[in-house]
Formats: structure tokens, C-alpha cells, sequence
């Protein structure tokens, strides 16, 4: 049905395409419009388990270099959008890699990680009107299938995806999708994706209030709906007050709930976060439910080849979504959040955010009422001039806790990750 949906989606936007005039018409060309970008990545990532499995840490260098071109000049533009990725493993190969949540060089049969990583892919593109078509190897950033940057390298998909902005403040997006290179391996379907396809879109009603809804359907996994409510509240000059209310639904499938294990094949989660901003100062207070039947609590990311779900390790747009994402089984989690910009005290570019959140009332398939807390601290400094301008540096730590009955869904540890990004626009 939703397959069915995305076609009708592509169907419109052509039809609407032909109607009105759109970004095509102000198209400069092939080259006058491309662009080739790099960037440079050195990231570690660290984790200290305090419940006696082996601690783990990887290290690495990368370069991640992106090539987007103009559209050519006439009715219908063509484009293309290629991208290149190289990593090398700086860890020195002490056996504390092939950590699940770090995953920077995916372990061979042999148990070690490997030594470097190189891969490329390359889409092309057209543009109808402000309709755009792309067809072939991207980086979906979509609430339902959003691919992960936040470790060594991107993930990255094989498919079609359809996004139209064709009325102001509406954006409409449809997509198919068969095939996910994993983020810590080599080969087109390094996940082994069967396919997904994604609908929806969001609208802008006013300069302060936006919604947005999706919905997916990952073959032979689950299917999944998403929302968004967003409401920005202008206070006394300087000040403001945001809502945002996020939302998922996901319905496993039968095969793949029976092959899992889970228990039940239903959940809902959803969070409430409140921002309050006055000068430098962010004070956020949250609040995240999971609900249903399904013991796996609200499924995300992962492999497939893995027994994941496939859409993406960032899809996950909820409030309380730190290191744990306070997503298990009737889980019931606070938030109380802070954050400061340093610009105020004369030194532009240094943020600092801290947050604690605690959960409860979590069940596994062996306990009831078990909780977890995280205090997660982060500084970020982006360089404001000067040869390196916009090189960041980012230290971020977690320390989580998990009590023994929630010892089946989560584990204690310490966290600390460092990422320096030095991006560099060759043209």
C-alpha cells in the first residue's frame, strides 16, 4: 500500500511540476552550480562498562569528500551527486574494537578489524519545476530513514527518492529504497537491506508553528509512522519558548518478530520537550513514554544482516535520545536540560551543553520496573577565522547507569567521545 502511495506522490509532483514555475527556471548549469567538498574527520570514541563486558574504544581518521553538481539549463535539469570515503584505523588494534554502538571497521571472520576502509557512490539527478528526482546511491535524512554521520563514516542508500517543494513551506518526499552501506564496511549492501519505502512531508503554517508526518515501511520488518509538532513562542526581545512533540508508532512483522524473539508486536513513543532561551542561556524540560506490547520497546537502526531494522542509526527524533535512548518497553523518562554560548563572555564559537535524564518503569522479558539515569556533557568549539575557519572540536560524555532489572536492555558504562571536523571547500 505505502509503495503504492509513493507512486502517486511522483505522479503529483510531475503533474504540479508542469504547472508552476519553480527553481528550475533560475537553473546557472552543470558546472557553474557544483560544488566539491572535504572533509577531514579524526574521531575517537570510548566506552567503559561497569557490569564486567569488555571495554571498548575505536580511533580513526577519515576523509569524506562530497561532489554536487549544477542542473543543466532547460526544462528538465540533470545533475549529479557523487561522494568518495576513506578511513584508516588509528587504535593500533588492541581487541577493544567491534564495539555494537561504536562500529567505526566492522570485524572480518577472523575477529579482527580491519585496517581501512574505502568506498564511493554516485546518484543522478533531475529537477522538474522545484521537483527534484534522484536515483541512486544518497544520504537520506528523513525522521523515518535517516542515516547515521555521528560516528567514523556516514551510512549511505541505494534507491530513488523523490523531494518537492512546490508550495511554499511544503515539502513532499516519497522513496524506495534496496540496498544500505553500512558505516564500518565495504560493499553497496554491506547491511543487507530488502527494501524500504518512505512517504511524507512537512509544512510550515506559520513563521512559528511547523508539522510534519511520515510514515514507512521497511519489507518483511515493521512498518512505522511518524510526527512532529513544532511551536515557537516569541517572549520579551532576546527570548523565546519552543515546543517540540515528537512521535513514533511502529508495528512489527509477524517473521520478523517470531525471528527476534519479541514479545508482542506493537509500540508507541513519544516526547514533549520545552526550551526556554534568554541571551546566552537554554534551559530545556522533557519528557519521553514509550508504550505497547512489544518488548523490544521502540526499534530502530541497526543492520538487517544484523537483525536490526535498516533505516538508519539517527532515526530516532526524540527528546531524551543521548548515549541510551530511554526507548525500552514502558519506559518512562525526564529530562532537565541546560545550555550556555560562551559568545556571551567573548569567545564566539564555544557552546556548552549538559543534560540529566532519568527512566523508569522499564520491563524486559524477565523483569518489571526497572530504571536507568544518564548525565551527558558536551563542549564545541568551531573556529570562527583564519586558515582553519570552521574546523570544530567536540568532547562529549556520558555516564550511565542501569539497575539489574533493566540489566537485559541496557548496560551501565562511562562514555567519551572526541570528533575534530575540519571541512574544506576545494570549489
Amino acid at each position: 500500500m505505502l509503495k503504492k502511495h509513493v507512486c502517486l506522490i511522483a505522479v503529483g509532483a510531475v503533474v504540479t511540476a508542469h504547472a508552476m514555475a519553480g527553481d528550475q527556471e533560475a537553473a546557472k548549469g552543470f558546472v557553474e552550480d557544483s560544488s566539491l567538498n572535504l572533509l577531514l574527520r579524526n574521531a575517537y570514541i570510548s566506552r567503559d562498562y561497569k557490569n564486567g563486558e569488555t571495554d571498548k574504544a575505536e580511533w580513526g581518521q577519515a576523509a569524506i569528500g562530497t561532489f554536487s553538481s549544477g542542473f543543466t539549463q532547460g526544462v528538465v535539469g540533470v545533475g549529479v551527486d557523487a561522494f568518495g570515503l576513506y578511513a584508516l584505523r588509528l587504535d593500533g588494534g588492541k581487541g577493544r574494537s567491534g564495539g555494537g554502538g561504536i562500529d567505526f571497521f566492522k570485524q572480518g571472520d577472523s575477529g579482527d578489524a580491519a585496517d581501512s576502509l574505502s568506498k564511493g557512490g554516485a546518484a543522478i539527478k533531475f529537477r522538474l519545476s522545484s521537483t527534484v528526482f534522484t536515483v541512486g546511491d544518497q544520504m537520506p535524512s528523513l525522521p523515518v530513514l535517516n542515516y547515521n554521520n555521528s560516528r567514523l563514516l556516514p551510512e549511505s542508500y541505494t534507491g530513488t527518492l523523490i523531494t518537492s517543494r512546490e508550495v511554499q513551506g511544503l515539502e513532499l518526499n516519497a522513496g524506495h529504497f534496496t540496498a544500505e552501506t553500512r558505516k564500518s564496511a565495504q560493499g553497496r549492501d554491506s547491511g543487507d537491506l530488502k527494501a524500504i519505502n518512505v512517504l511524507g512531508g512537512s509544512y510550515q503554517f506559520t513563521e512559528r508553528f511547523k508539522v510534519a508526518l511520515y510514515a514507512s515501511d521497511v519489507e518483511d520488518v515493521l512498518t512505522k509512522q511518524y510526527v512532529n509538532l513544532n511551536y515557537a513562542l516569541a517572549l520579551n526581545p532576546g527570548q523565546s519558548l519552543t515546543f517540540d512533540f515528537n512521535g513514533y508508532r511502529t508495528k512489527l512483522d509477524d517473521a520478523y518478530a517470531s525471528q527476534s524473539g519479541a514479545e508482542g508486536d506493537d509500540n508507541k513513543i513519544w516526547s514533549l520537550a520545552a526550551t526556554f532561551a534568554t541571551g546566552p542561556h537554554a534551559f530545556t524540560v522533557a519528557h519521553q513514554r514509550s508504550t505497547g506490547d512489544s518488548n523490544l520497546g521502540y526499534p530502530y537502526g541497526r543492520y538487517q544482516s544484523g537483525g536490526g531494522v535498516g533505516d538508519g542509526g539517527n532515526t530516532v527524533a526524540l527528546a531524551n535520545s543521548f548515549w541510551s535512548d530511554f526507548n525500552a518497553k514502558d519506559e518512562r523518562s525526564w529530562q532537565l536540560g541546560y545550555g550556555f554560548d560562551f559568545a556571551a563572555l567573548g569567545v564566539p564559537g564555544l557552546t556548552y551543553n549538559v543534560a540529566y535524564v532519568r527512566g523508569d518503569n522499564i520491563s524486559t522479558a524477565t523483569t518489571s520496573e526497572g530504571s536507568e539515569r544518564e548525565i551527558f556533557n558536551q563542549f564545541k568549539y568551531v573556529v570562527q577565522s583564519g586558515p582553519a575557519k570552521n574546523l570544530s572540536v567536540k568532547l562529549r560524555s556520558s555516564i550511565l547507569r542501569v539497575s539489574n532489572k533493566s540489566s537485559d536492555y541496557n548496560s551501565s558504562g562511562n562514555e567519551l567521545r572526541v570528533f575534530v571536523d575540519y571541512p574544506i571547500q576545494i570549489f
